[in-house]
């Protein structure tokens, strides 16, 4: 059911404009070269509106948050929306200081991206002014989404889904991918992935891939987007030898999506939906 999705990224081999986290910037463009897209990663307010306007998708990641880069954050923003490209939004650490919820606050209220993707605790942050409760680009433990809170954590997400008129994906132990009507919880994955740097900032090029190739299907490519990054956590995780750490893990993850074909995200994908209401 979701393996399509993936086959329609490498055939579309959409081209992707990154303003993303200077930590993760160099395995984000390798994730994308893996699916099939082409990166791009461009900053600077003098071109990003240029290079938006010839690129498939924008992904704006707060993460290495600075004044030089939220002035071409709104630039590149309202082309891809004057241009009918998706933009996915990534409130890195929102909620760890005032500088970064404003910003993503006013990225969200002036751009309104087609896609919100962080934590439980970045999401809470963004859609009901929860600040304080981040660990900087972490989730707080108190805000975790467990088996015994699925179904709250599922309504909320619809709700404020609904609100925002975007789709919302949370990534932790469970993940959810909502619109106003719909909820996929996707279970692939490794905890292991948590002790490599900027898997979820990998997964938001990834995800906005996804978006850029089947724009008629937002929800559907975000929760296959989702599941193939957990289930390259899997086989990433199955190929590892003795001595191998988590610089090893990062490449094997990234290897895993290079060979990733719809069929087997198909067979190892582990989703659930929840009816719309």
């Amino acid at each position: 059911m979701f393996g399509k999705y993936l086959d329609r990224v490498r055939e579309a081999a959409p081209l992707i404009h990154n303003i993303t986290n200077y930590v993760t910037v160099n395995d984000v463009a390798n994730i994308l070269l893996a699916c099939g897209a082409s990166p791009i990663m461009a900053d600077d307010p003098n071109e990003v509106e240029d290079i938006t306007s010839i690129c498939a998708g924008l992904n704006i990641n707060i993460g290495t948050l600075n004044s030089h880069t939220v002035p071409s954050m709104l630039l590149a923003g309202r082309t891809a929306v004057r241009l009918g490209h998706p933009v996915l939004l990534d409130p890195v650490g929102a909620g760890a200081s005032s500088y970064r919820t404003e910003t993503a606050q006013r990225l969200l209220e002036e751009i309104g991206p087609d896609v919100i993707r962080g934590n439980i605790s970045e999401i809470r942050t963004l859609t009901v002014n929860q600040a304080g409760a981040s660990r900087g680009v972490d989730a707080s433990l108190t805000d975790a989404v467990t088996e015994e809170g699925l179904r709250e954590a599922v309504d909320f997400m619809r709700d404020q889904a609904e609100r925002l008129h975007c789709v919302l994906v949370v990534t932790g132990a469970i993940d959810l991918v909502a619109d106003g009507q719909t909820c996929y919880c996707i279970r692939n994955g490794r905890p292991e992935m948590g002790k490599i740097t900027g898997t979820g900032c990998q997964l938001s090029g990834l995800m906005t891939a996804f978006l850029a190739a089947n724009p008629e299907h937002k929800t559907e490519a975000a929760a296959a987007a989702v599941a193939v990054m957990g289930l390259a956590g899997e086989i990433g995780w199955d190929r590892m030898e003795p001595g191998d750490g988590n610089a090893t893990y990062r490449n094997r993850i990234i290897d895993a999506v290079y060979h990733m074909k719809g069929t087997a995200l198909d067979r190892g994908a582990k989703i659930e939906i929840y009816a719309p209401r």
